[in-house]
């Protein structure tokens, strides 16, 4: 399959299932909403999202480091087949913080983990994200979809669609801590 297929396909899907994570999509909007509402960016760095095991972190707090955040889903075939390479790019560049943050629910997240392992910490956004995608510069909403920050805050580079490892080694060599 072509990328634009899975890409379409994953729209496609995340729309479904977004209907069924409407409680998860109510809390995303409601944490979501308070913190920089008219800068997209500086509302992603305030949000407040809970890990698996449900402690709450914001992206704020790893102000003054180079970052990798990655939105993705346990039903984007994509996204699962990426992850090992994010995995292997963040033992690479331990001064780059790595983040997996599922447009996802909680449970389907810890189902998944079982059988497919990384290093980096998943955090939840919930199936009501797709609007925060669309805000970051994502106008499908479509996943897997990488954004890399400079330590500065700054959004170095957005990647819509399956990462190459060889090009994001290429961006990530070249950010300093």
């Amino acid at each position: 399959m072509n990328r634009r297929l899975l890409l379409s396909a994953g729209v496609a899907v995340a729309a479904t299932v977004a209907g069924a994570f409407t409680w998860m999509g109510r809390k995303s909007q409601e944490s979501a909403a308070p913190a920089g509402a008219g800068d997209p960016v500086a509302g992603l760095l305030q949000l407040q999202m809970p890990d698996l095991s449900g402690a709450t972190h914001t992206l704020a707090g790893w102000k003054g480091q180079p970052m990798v955040v990655n939105f993705w889903a346990t039903w984007c075939a994509p996204c699962v087949r990426e992850m090992p390479e994010l995995d292997a790019l963040q033992k690479k560049y331990p001064h780059i913080r790595f983040v997996g943050i599922g447009v996802d629910s909680a449970a389907n997240m810890q189902k998944f983990v079982e059988k497919v392992q990384v290093s980096y910490p998943l955090w939840v956004i919930g199936a009501g994200a797709i609007d925060t995608l669309r805000k970051l510069g994502n106008p499908s909403g479509g996943l897997p979809f990488t954004i890399v920050f400079n330590a500065d805050g700054g959004i170095n580079r957005k990647i819509l669609g399956e990462i190459q490892p060889d090009d994001l080694n290429q961006t990530l060599s070249g950010l300093k801590a």
